[in-house]
C-alpha cells in the first residue's frame, strides 16, 4: 500500500511541477536518446535531494512509458555515518522506492588524498556502480547530474582548465564494455529541484563526504562554489547568461577555433589555411 506521503510527491510530478520538472526529464530522454527498449538501468542514488528525484521520475516513466525497459535502483555505501544511511533508508521508504544497498570502502580510500580527492572519489564510485550494475545484468547507469552542474563544468573546464569541455548526456564507459552513462536530470534547473524539495517538506544528506563531515574545503569544492557564484551575479544583470553558456557548447563553429582535438588528434586552423 503506497502511503499518503508518496502519493502527494508523486502527484507533484504530475501536477505542480510537470513543466519545470517531469517535461524537462522526458526531453532530454527523447532528445538524447537516453532510454532504449529493453534497456536495464541502474538508477544511481547517493541519498541527495538530485538521485532521489530522479528515482520518482524513473518510477513515473516505467509506469507511463509506451515501452518495456527495467530498473535497478542502487545505492553505494562508500562509508556513511549511521545517521546518513538511516537518512537515505528513510527517505527511500516514504517515497516508495525499493533500494538496493551495496557496500565499498571509498571515503576510507580516500580520505588522505591531498590531490584531487573529490576527482579520485568520483571515478572511484562510478567504477563501484558500473561494476554493481553489471552484476545486475545493467547495461547502463543513471546519474543525477542536472542543468547547472552542466554549465559549470563548462565554465570551470575553461577558466581553471584552459579547454571547452561539457559534461555529455550519455557516454560509452571505457573500462565497461556494453555500459553506457546516462544524465537524464540533464535539462532541469537545480532551484526547480530544491522547490520541489521544499514543496513536499523533503530533506535529504549532502555530499556526506568525510571531507564535508570534517569541514575541509577542497580545491574542487571551493572552485565549483566560485563557479557557482560568478553565474549568479552574472545572471543579476543578464537573465540569459545561463541558457547562453550551455548554447555555446551546442553551437560551436570550428572554422573560428584556433584548434580543437578529437580522436585522431590536434587539428590546427593552419593545417587547412591557405
Amino acid at each position: 500500500m503506497i502511503n499518503e506521503t508518496t502519493e502527494n510527491i508523486e502527484k507533484s510530478l504530475r501536477k505542480k511541477f510537470k513543466k519545470s520538472i517531469w517535461c524537462r526529464f522526458t526531453k532530454a530522454i527523447n532528445e538524447y536518446k537516453l532510454v532504449q527498449p529493453y534497456d536495464k538501468i541502474a538508477v544511481c542514488i547517493s541519498g541527495g535531494k538530485d538521485s532521489m528525484l530522479m528515482a520518482k521520475l524513473f518510477q513515473e516513466l516505467k509506469r507511463h512509458d509506451k515501452f518495456s525497459f527495467d530498473v535497478e535502483f542502487i545505492v553505494m555505501n562508500p562509508g556513511y555515518n549511521p545517521e546518513n544511511l538511516a537518512m537515505i533508508k528513510h527517505n527511500a521508504e516514504i517515497m516508495d522506492i525499493p533500494v538496493n544497498i551495496f557496500e565499498s570502502d571509498i571515503f576510507n580510500s580516500v580520505v588522505h588524498i591531498e590531490k584531487n580527492p573529490c576527482y579520485i572519489c568520483a571515478r572511484m564510485r562510478r567504477g563501484y556502480l558500473y561494476s554493481k550494475a553489471k552484476e545486475l545484468g545493467c547495461n547502463k547507469i543513471a546519474l543525477g547530474h542536472h542543468f547547472d552542474d552542466v554549465i559549470e563544468t563548462i565554465l570551470m573546464g575553461m577558466l581553471y582548465g584552459g579547454q571547452v569541455q561539457t559534461m555529455m548526456p550519455k557516454l560509452h564507459s571505457t573500462n565497461f564494455e556494453g555500459m553506457e552513462l546516462i544524465r537524464p536530470m540533464y535539462l532541469i534547473r537545480e532551484s526547480d529541484i530544491k522547490h520541489w524539495c521544499v514543496y513536499n517538506d523533503l530533506h535529504f544528506i549532502q555530499c556526506a563526504c568525510r571531507f564535508t563531515e570534517e569541514c575541509v574545503e577542497t580545491p574542487e569544492i571551493s572552485k565549483r562554489l566560485e563557479i557557482k557564484n560568478l553565474i549568479a551575479e552574472l545572471v543579476r544583470t543578464n537573465p540569459q547568461v545561463e541558457k547562453n553558456i550551455f548554447r555555446s557548447v551546442q553551437n560551436v563553429n570550428l572554422n573560428t577555433i584556433i584548434a580543437y582535438k578529437d580522436s585522431d588528434g590536434v587539428h590546427n586552423f593552419l593545417d587547412d589555411y591557405e
